[in-house]
């Protein structure tokens, strides 16, 4: 097998749905192994933000030196990225030779009457078959969705589990509160383990509260209230907090936006966690290295200059929130073209009523999924707005035609969705090279 029927194969089990629910992926685990009983697991639930926080958690163990993996779904423009060690994809042909184990167990499990693994438990199984076989030190875990039922949630006993910002999203799977929702992420605490979480809304921590009560699960809130900011820029962002009682003078990052400040908090708060509970040592020098390398593609991502070129995988209310903070910091000064893709399953209103008033003109245009939106009917949506206005359903079509309409010192922002983002940012960067 090689990459390419690999990847035809793990999408191919898409057909197979996405059901929720642990005992597949367990099975198929045990059939190759028990490969995740073997990993020290940092294991991340939420709605958003999962990402960036893996990311900078990712990037602060590597810093101290440690082999880290790094799982997160999906992916911008190459399947491999989903599959990291130390900032590494996934080699292709490890990828290929992989599948091809999996694939063998997985038919003895439908020979044997069982049901046939989802693309997500296809590609979980495949993460943790490499990460075992690398004998990689730390695994950094995101959840794919909820928690409770997730294929990830295979994991007994993480180092510590961390619960990024809960916002309304997978509502059909997940409930249609923010409590029931917060429930089915609390599914990764577990016994004994320690837990981080984002401050959110109080009923929210309630339930965080009481399931490590129940679970005897200690519970540390990040504490954004300590926050002196420094420097809020386009290219860099600087401030001085305090962490479980460490102080922490002149961070940088270099992820854009409030939001990341308070991400890059969770994960000291985390590492703080780590090195108290799991005895995992980190520098303070592993520590602002990581924070200023972290890089995490996609999210608020400057991508072209001349114009400035930004692309943000913004796609439910609380990225349109990031977002719209976002534009009013950094932006406001600039006349604003949005190439705006979106799903039709997500809150589409929502979405647009808080970014296009910030904006001068937009392009509509489609992402590459069976569930996008028309570029014509999100148009026609977007009337109301008294925007300038055009619709393009050709992805690089439409950013052409965004550059073209930026008048000089403007900017071309991209953003509605993570299937839209990821070929734009193939096409921009294909465009500077």
């Amino acid at each position: 097998m090689n990459y390419q029927q690999a990847l035809e194969h793990i999408h191919g089990t898409y057909k197979f749905g996405s059901k929720l629910g642990i005992e597949n992926i367990k099975y198929l685990l045990s059939m190759l192994g028990d490969p995740h009983k073997k990993l020290k697991v940092i294991h991340i639930a939420g709605t958003n933000g999962k990402g960036s926080t893996a990311s900078f958690l990712h990037q602060i163990l590597m810093e101290e030196g440690y082999r880290v993996g790094l799982y997160t779904s999906p992916y911008l423009e190459s399947f491999t990225e989903r599959i990291k060690i130390n900032g590494e994809n996934i080699a292709e042909e490890k990828l290929a030779r992989i599948t091809e184990i999996v694939k063998e167990k997985i038919e003895e499990m439908v020979q044997e009457g069982r049901n046939h693994p989802t693309e997500f438990e296809v590609v979980t199984a495949i993460a943790f078959y490499y990460y075992a076989e690398e004998a990689i030190d730390l695994l950094v875990l995101e959840v794919g969705l909820g928690g409770r039922l997730d294929a990830t949630n295979v994991v007994e006993n993480p180092l510590l589990s961390i619960i990024t910002p809960i916002g309304f999203d997978h509502m059909e799977y997940l409930g249609d509160t923010l409590e029931k929702i917060a429930f089915e992420k609390a599914g990764i605490i577990k016994e004994n383990c320690p837990t981080v979480v984002y401050p959110q809304e109080p009923g929210v921590i309630e339930v965080f509260k009481e399931v490590c009560k129940e679970r005897k699960s200690s519970l540390e809130v990040a504490n954004f209230e300590d926050i002196i900011l420094h420097r809020a820029s386009i290219e860099e962002q600087s401030f001085t907090t305090t962490i479980l009682g460490e102080e922490y003078k002149d961070l940088k990052i270099k992820l854009i936006g409030q939001h990341q400040i308070y991400n890059s908090i969770t994960a000291l708060t985390a590492i703080e966690v780590l090195k108290r509970r799991a005895d995992i040592k980190v520098s303070k020098t592993a520590i602002y290295k990581g924070l200023e390398n972290t890089r995490w593609p996609g999210r608020l991502e400057i991508v072209g200059q001349s114009p400035l070129i930004i692309i943000d995988g913004a796609h439910n209310i609380h990225g349109a929130v990031a977002l719209k903070n976002s534009i009013e910091l950094y932006l406001k000064d600039y006349s604003v073209t949005l190439v705006l893709g979106m799903l039709q399953d997500k809150d589409v209103e929502g979405f647009t009523s808080l970014v296009v008033p910030l904006v001068d003109r937009v392009i509509a245009t489609k992402p590459d999924n069976p569930r996008a939106m028309d570029a014509n009917n999100l148009a026609e949506k977007l009337t109301a707005f008294g925007k300038e206005l055009f619709a393009e359903n050709d992805i690089a079509k439409a950013v052409d035609l965004a550059i073209g309409n930026t008048p000089a010192g403007g900017v071309v922002l991209v953003a509605g969705s993570l299937y839209m983002i990821g070929e734009a940012r193939r096409y921009i960067r294909s465009m500077n090279n």
